[in-house]
């Protein structure tokens, strides 16, 4: 494994842990050259759904992009990187066993929003206001007291 710091190829397993659900495997590593520290993660190579886009466009799936939109949603909340990372992962198991070929990105945004509930009730109100492009005051009044029920 290459170092992300420094590109040198030497690297040595320091530690390494099975996920809860055993979907995954993260692995610390240490660079032999300039003894920075990073983490890998091990999964199957499974293929996923194609995303369709509102406009008809059809994107592979990037587990990078879904990352970025819950981290921006979670940002200075007190959520964990594993807590993250396990939700990523229901939402990914979701879409795979869904046998689809093709899932609507409003699909995917939904099961964004339910993991976020179930992690950070501020992060929900976040996402959920971006995503559903609030137009007023009273859409967010509405959704912040769903939330408080």
């Amino acid at each position: 494994m290459k170092c992300p710091f420094c590109s040198h190829t030497d690297t040595q397993v320091v530690e390494t842990r099975i996920a809860e659900d055993g979907g995954f495997i993260r692995r610390r590593r240490r660079c032999a050259s300039c003894d920075k520290r990073f983490t890998t993660y091990e999964r199957p190579d499974v293929t996923f759904p194609t995303i369709v886009k509102k406009d008809g466009r059809r994107i592979e799936y990037e587990r990078s992009k879904l990352l970025a939109s819950m981290n921006l949603a979670l940002r200075k909340r007190p959520v964990s990187t594993e807590h993250v990372d396990s939700a990523v992962e229901r939402i990914e198991e979701k879409l795979l066993n869904s046998g689809l070929r093709e899932v609507l990105s409003t699909r995917v945004g939904e099961l964004v929003m339910a993991q976020l509930k179930k992690l950070d009730k501020v992060a929900y109100v976040r996402f959920a206001s971006v995503y559903r492009s609030f137009e007023d005051i009273d859409d967010f009044r509405t959704l912040v007291d769903e939330v408080r029920k």
